[in-house]
């Protein structure tokens, strides 16, 4: 029997559930470990079980389900800034050294994966090996792009709007190479992968944080609220156009 793909197509639904996706992340991971105060470790510890249950139930499906794919995605997100929270703030590593650590992790995990199936490839895929190696760079690159978001804001001292201003220039940067020049195209997935996380973190942040630092003081709860409503949406709307393309194959 032949195995089925996994995960989902790189379209631009893909960008914009990944964007809201971030954007959930982080104001559900702040929720959890600053407006109910339960700290970063204990962030973790509730986060990593989301993930891993969810990851188990993505693992163990035999074909791509929009909405347990997703919530793995949504999974990572939060899971990523309680990560990169806690390097900083628990680990005293400060978002330089955390950036950085996290960047060797996703490197060697990118350098792994390619020496055991000489590519790169992040669509199709059906085996599970290769599928973890999937979840497991998913999973540095959006902790990265919390630490690099976070350390634009708190260490470079820039606005949260001009954070997802200067994040949204890098991604239309990436667009525009993936269009008009043959850079390889794995390449570019992955630099939009992590920059999409800052994306939507700095715009959580802008929508929770005080006014006096720059956001629009909306509170995690509400801010993700919103996303979840929104998220809900596209995964409606991905559900739909998959079964379209599977009735069509």
């Amino acid at each position: 029997m032949e195995k089925l793909n996994k995960v989902a197509q790189v379209t631009l639904i893909f960008w914009v559930m990944k964007i809201v996706a971030t954007t959930l992340g982080e104001t559900l991971g702040d929720f959890i470990s600053m407006t109910l105060n339960l700290g970063y470790t204990i962030g973790i510890g509730i986060t990593l079980l989301f993930f891993l249950i969810i990851l188990a139930a993505q693992l163990s499906a035999k074909k791509y389900i929009p909405s347990v794919y997703w919530l793995v995605i949504i999974g990572t997100t939060t899971l990523g800034t309680e990560i990169s929270d806690f390097i900083d703030r628990t680990l005293h590593l400060g978002y330089t050294w955390g950036s950085l650590l996290l960047v060797s992790c996703l490197i060697v995990t990118l350098i792994l994966w390619y020496r055991k199936y000489k590519n790169l490839e992040v669509f199709p895929i059906t085996e599970k090996s290769k599928e973890m190696y999937y979840w497991v760079a998913i999973l540095f690159s959006n902790s990265l792009g919390t630490a690099f978001g976070d350390y634009l804001s708190d260490n470079i001292g820039l606005s949260y709007l001009h954070g997802a201003m200067i994040t949204g220039a890098i991604i239309l940067m990436v667009i525009a190479l993936h269009y008009y020049t043959k850079i390889n195209h794995i390449l570019l997935f992955w630099i939009a992968f992590v920059f999409t996380r800052p994306f939507g973190a700095t715009f959580g942040d802008f929508l929770t944080k005080p006014l006096s630092k720059g956001g629009l003081d909306l509170g995690t709860l509400p801010a993700s609220l919103v996303s979840i409503v929104l998220m809900g949406i596209l995964i409606y709307i991905s559900h739909n156009q998959h079964k379209k393309m599977l009735l069509k194959a």
